[in-house]
């Protein structure tokens, strides 16, 4: 899948084009540089996916969990401030990676080693304000 966009206002197409091209899959690893808009697009992609909380980067505390309307969680990390990836063993990552719940994973590239088998890859590059995101099914 691929999705050109410029503006905040095309989120909720781009967001509810991702979770359509991928409705079985539910870990979706994020990697682009600071300020791209992981965190933007998980704000949609968890309204589209009836989450009713605040939804907000979870950069301190590592890993929010938001509640869905049906009370199904969603759990969104942000693995910036980790310093190595035995603090994700200290988090307790499998209980979240294996759960079966919506997982998004923004910094991914610093946990890489712990991703699941298969998960969706995105990929989002920013260049003169227009955003190109690519996202495959990754089965390694």
């Amino acid at each position: 899948m691929q999705e050109i966009f410029n503006s905040v206002d095309q989120l909720p197409i781009v967001a509810r084009k991702l979770l359509d091209t991928f409705p079985e899959e539910r870990f979706f690893a994020f990697f682009g540089k600071m300020g791209v808009g992981k965190t933007t697009l998980i704000k949609e992609l968890c309204l589209q996916l009836g989450v009713e909380d605040n939804v907000c980067s979870p950069t301190f505390a590592i890993v929010n969990s938001y509640c869905r309307a049906e009370g199904d969680p969603v759990y969104h990390f942000d693995f910036y401030r980790l310093k190595n990836v035995d603090e994700a063993y200290d988090i307790g990552y499998e209980e979240y990676f294996y759960s079966g719940e919506y997982c998004f994973t923004e910094w991914t590239e610093k946990i890489e080693e712990l991703l699941p088998e298969q998960y969706v890859r995105v990929d989002i590059e920013e260049n003169n304000g227009i955003r190109t995101l690519i996202a495959n099914l990754k089965n390694d």
